[in-house]
């Protein structure tokens, strides 16, 4: 096999969340940096400051002066203005290109300093917010937020050197959108050894679960648009045939108290353990050892990063294929594609737990499957776009991007 290209380049990541804030977009930028630097790609990354971070912090990380978010405590608006001071020190740390994460505060910075420094810039868009808005802006029309995230994403995107999305399904959108600029379909990949070590025992041992009791689990963030009540009312119906059936929802989110109470009405919480945040490298593996199938049931998944995880842990996937889920569910290698409806989905969940033989052969499929998107394996690809545009920015000569959008006053943090 021939050895995998080395890329000389220094990039500047910028990102409206990150560590400690856990999320899929602090997942993948931390997967990509790793990986990206033992290809040769130098990555400095720009964040929020959340004030509970390490004593010590490594010197590619810039954290910035951030302000706490009304109603949202988990998040930081980071300021705009201390970002744009720093243009003539980055200056002189010679970047090759400016890679954006997310459409806030980050991207108007991220824009506006790659036409100071004369640089192109990327994103990534992690989120369909056409999908995400009207779960936190109930009162508004649910077509008029669609609407509005459909301009403001072209917008955005049209501003840009090219765009990184995680999966076909969100590139066709984007599309129709009447985004313009070059896509380049690149999803986050997986550090296949870290889930790959689990410890059923210990799992089981630590939360008191039977060795032989049926155990499907779900980890994300829980939120409202992970539709996690759907797993509920599957859970319930599931029940009928396997009474011993457990439902583990790992995370932690905004729309765990409503789950709670949507299981006490559907009569099933001594059925449900909720288990909050894990830690990813030292819990996380434990809990997929530790379950015999992994339920997912979301319809706005960019990409399903928890699904690869699942099987490179040799968890067989029960899922819904929509969105960025169907790139990953589709081959129905190592995972069942799952009826979008609660009685079909209830089904299938009692019938692969009842169905040991089953069960083994989609584990088997599960891990070979999961490796062939690897985050090394990723990240060589995103290093390949990289250049690409880089060298494209060159021949042509030209300033990168048109003039930017303005910020928007709810983000003009100071």
């Amino acid at each position: 096999m021939s050895p995998l290209p080395f890329y000389a380049m220094r990039i500047l990541m910028i990102s409206d969340v990150y560590f400690p804030r856990v999320n899929g977009v602090s997942t993948s930028i931390e997967t990509f940096r790793k990986c990206l630097g033992q290809a040769g790609v130098e990555v400095t990354l720009m964040a929020p400051r959340y004030g509970r971070e390490e004593t010590e912090e490594p010197l590619d990380l810039i954290r910035l002066p951030a302000s706490a978010i009304p109603l949202d405590p988990e998040d930081r608006l980071m300021s705009y203005r201390a970002a744009l001071a720093l243009a003539p020190q980055l200056a002189r740390e010679q970047y090759d290109l400016i890679h954006i994460q997310t459409p806030f505060v980050a991207h108007y910075a991220g824009v506006a300093l790659a036409r100071k420094l004369g640089l192109p810039a990327v994103a990534t868009y992690h989120t369909l917010f056409e999908e995400y808005l009207y779960h936190y802006i109930s009162f508004l029309p649910r077509e008029w937020l669609r609407g509005l995230a459909r301009r403001f994403s072209r917008q955005q995107c049209n501003e840009l050197s090219g765009v990184i999305v995680p999966s076909r399904a969100m590139a066709e959108r984007l599309t129709e959108y009447g985004v313009q600029v070059e896509m380049e379909v690149l999803p986050t990949g997986i550090p296949l050894q870290r889930f790959a070590k689990g410890d059923r025992q210990a799992f089981r041992q630590r939360y008191g679960i039977a060795p032989e009791r049926p155990v499907a689990l779900f980890v994300g963030r829980v939120a409202h648009e992970k539709n996690i009540g759907f797993l509920l009312e599957a859970a319930r119906l599931a029940l009928e045939e396997q009474p011993e059936l457990l439902l583990v929802i790992t995370g932690e989110g905004p729309a765990r108290p409503a789950l709670e109470r949507q299981a006490e009405q559907l009569g099933i919480a001594a059925q449900v353990l909720f288990l909050g945040y894990l830690d990813r490298e030292r819990e996380l593996p434990d809990t997929y050892a530790g379950a015999d199938l992994f339920v997912f049931s979301s319809r706005t998944e960019t990409q399903g990063l928890v699904l690869l995880e699942a099987m490179a842990a040799g968890l067989p996937v029960l899922g819904l294929a929509a969105m960025g889920t169907a790139d990953i569910l589709a081959p129905e290698r190592g995972a069942v594609v799952g009826q979008d409806d609660v009685a079909g989905f209830a089904r299938q969940m009692a019938a692969l737990l009842g169905d040991p033989a089953r069960m083994q052969a989609l584990a088997a499929a599960a891990v070979p499957y999961a490796a062939e998107w690897s985050d090394q394996a990723m990240a060589h690809r995103l290093a390949a776009f990289y250049t690409q545009l880089t060298e494209r920015h060159r021949t042509t000569g030209r300033l990168p991007l048109p003039a930017p959008s303005p910020l928007p006053r709810a983000l003009n943090s100071p």
